[in-house]
């Protein structure tokens, strides 16, 4: 159960300010909110699953030290990564109000391929490594799906973007609390 509820909060950080979040806004602007949600649950779960198997694997191979030491620096390296901030691109705009297929394979597609190697990917993949796969898995899941359900809800009714420099700045402060707690974890 702890793996379950440290990815859901550490996922849920790292997907806020994210271009993730900025396609489900699109994608809610042009469709109903219940395929964008379930396209971005699926594509999620596919993805984070291929995260936690990666995880599984490399945590079974590397002494339990030198993965808190990874894991401390990647999740400070993923801190300096959400203060470079994630923007769309004109392509990945042009792609979200361009889609003449139905609105759930269109979101599923996008975000899948959109997450392939994104720090919510990589984030998941550090967590596998030092917890259960399932609770890992299902946390992350939750946690992605949750955090793009408020850009929806917040794109919807607002019709504006989030205070997007406070959202980065407290994500990044997250993510180098994160590190700095598993670095100490590995050196005392």
């Amino acid at each position: 159960m702890e793996a379950f509820w440290i990815s859901l909060v550490v996922i849920f950080v790292a997907e806020l300010g994210d271009k993730s979040q900025l396609m489900a806004m699109t994608f809610a602007t042009r469709f109903k909110t219940w395929p964008v949600l379930l396209g971005i649950t699926i594509a999620t779960t596919v993805v984070h699953l291929l995260s936690v198997a990666v995880g599984g694997l490399v945590g079974d191979a590397l002494p339990t030290t030198a993965i808190s030491v990874v894991a401390g620096v990647a999740f400070l390296g993923f801190a300096v990564w959400t203060l470079r901030g994630d923007e769309l691109t004109e392509e990945e705009s042009r792609k979200a109000q361009s889609v003449t297929r139905s609105a759930l394979i269109a979101v599923t597609v996008a975000f899948f391929l959109s997450e392939l190697g994104d720090k919510t990917m990589l984030a998941t993949i550090t967590l596998a490594t030092q917890h259960g796969w399932v609770g890992t898995w299902i946390g992350s899941t939750v946690g992605m799906v949750a955090a793009d359900a408020l850009a929806i809800l917040v794109g919807r009714l607002l019709g504006r973007h989030l205070p997007e420099k406070v959202i980065r700045y407290g994500a990044a402060a997250a993510f180098a609390l994160f590190g700095m707690v598993l670095l100490a974890e590995a050196m005392f």
